[in-house]
């Protein structure tokens, strides 16, 4: 039997609909020209549909425009940092304080600036910005006649050429921190322009804290109804259910954890229906399960020696059940490169690299909400549960069997 134009046509809108959706929480700052041009085009051409869902459901504005479409995504929770940042062309390598520093420091000299500048000229006006009496009562201090000063502003600039915010014109940025030359970029103000996702402007914020910071940057008008808090409600565990592996029950306040006990049903058929995730449903939380495993920036299980030495401590985690110190992680370590170690790269099986293995492997742990970290401990979270060996996993009905742990968020632009 023929299927109904109409319906074809349903179909269609449906399947772009989500593609769009999905490419935006992916990244969220997409540009019309670049490898991200095909996601854009869909983005823009159901751009009235995408702004109201976003803005109905989560609260975070879409712009769109000849140019740029940007999803000003504010996060379910403002204090995570197991997302950071990273250059682009060293996956392993996340931003360090400084490096952030850089950042800000880089983005306030491009907005000052002229249409063109070049490496050289960037860092000597980081290096002034730098002397500020604030930054320098907080340990700031550039000179960038180091190497390593210089790799570490390479990294932020890589960073905002993947951004869009720049584009080579000449030059390569391994020449720079080598001394042996400089680089020209084109600086893209309209891309520039859209990457603060704030509510309002930094200058206006009077808090000392940096978490009070964070709070008012993005605060929401008073909330003086019972309509408004239920809305406010709705925004942060819709945020929550997009953004993060795992929704845990025990990370609500009252208020919220009875609101998404009224509401699970409509808040996880909402963001079902929009990306494709599916409801993995637990006694202790929600984990909205990726059936195609492409939106994450983190993955469980990776291939590879750190993917495989990370998959090994998840089930020795899982069944130890407890807190598990760094001391004793890094021994596991060691205990399993005698059984496992001819399949590990060379510089996993030198002695002292368990240290380093360890932070990688409980930093993705964290990442995908299945541990919790302390200053020298890692703690099981229950989504880890599906980690451990000979374990039956037991779903509720219709839930996926076979889906991996998603962890939405994206490195980059919040």
């Amino acid at each position: 039997m023929t299927t109904p134009p109409a319906e074809v046509l349903d179909g269609q809108h449906a399947t772009e609909l989500r593609k769009a959706a999905r490419a935006l929480l992916k990244q969220p700052l997409l540009l019309a020209h670049g490898k991200h041009a095909d996601e854009f085009r869909l983005v823009r051409r159901h751009a009235s549909e995408l702004r109201d869902w976003f803005d109905r459901n989560t609260g975070w504005p879409l712009h769109v425009d000849a140019e740029t479409a940007r999803l000003r995504k504010i996060p379910g929770v403002l204090h995570d940092a197991t997302h950071p940042a990273r250059e682009t062309t060293r996956a392993a390598a996340p931003f360090t304080r400084r490096r952030y520093v850089l950042l800000c420091l880089a983005l306030a000299a491009l907005e000052r600036g002229e249409s063109q500048i070049a490496l050289g000229r960037l860092a000597d006006q980081v290096v002034l910005d730098a002397t500020d009496p604030g930054l320098v009562a907080s340990g700031i201090h550039f000179t960038l006649d180091r190497r390593e000063e210089r790799l570490d502003l390479a990294a932020v600039v890589r960073l905002l050429l993947d951004l869009g915010v720049l584009r080579r014109v000449a030059g390569d940025e391994d020449a720079y921190v080598n001394g042996a030359g400089d680089v020209l970029y084109d600086v893209e103000r309209r891309v520039l322009a859209g990457l603060l996702a704030t509510r309002r402007g930094p200058s206006t914020v009077q808090a000392e804290d940096t978490a009070d910071r964070l709070e008012q940057l993005v605060a929401e008008t008073a909330l003086d109804s019972e309509e408004l808090r239920f809305r406010a409600m709705r925004h942060a565990l819709t945020r929550r259910l997009l953004d993060d592996p795992v929704l845990y029950y025990d990370e609500l306040s009252d208020a919220e954890l009875g609101y998404l006990t009224r509401q699970r049903g409509f808040l996880t058929a909402r963001v079902a229906e929009l990306t494709g995730l599916v409801a993995e449903i637990r006694a202790e939380g929600i984990a909205m399960v990726d059936p195609e495993d492409d939106l994450t920036d983190v993955r469980m299980p990776e291939q590879g020696t750190h993917g495989h030495i990370t998959l090994l401590l998840a089930e020795y985690l899982a069944e130890e059940g407890r807190p598990v110190t760094t001391r004793r992680l890094a021994e596991r370590v060691r205990e399993l490169a005698l059984v496992h170690g001819t399949f590990w790269s060379k510089a996993a099986r030198e002695p002292g690299a368990e240290a380093e293995l360890v932070e990688q492997a409980v930093a993705r742990l964290a990442a995908l909400g299945l541990v919790s970290r302390t200053a020298d401990a890692a703690e099981p979270r229950p989504a880890l549960a599906r980690y451990a060996v000979g374990e039956a996993v037991v779903l509720e009905p219709g839930t996926p069997g076979g889906a991996r742990m998603p962890a939405q968020r994206k490195a980059g632009p919040a």
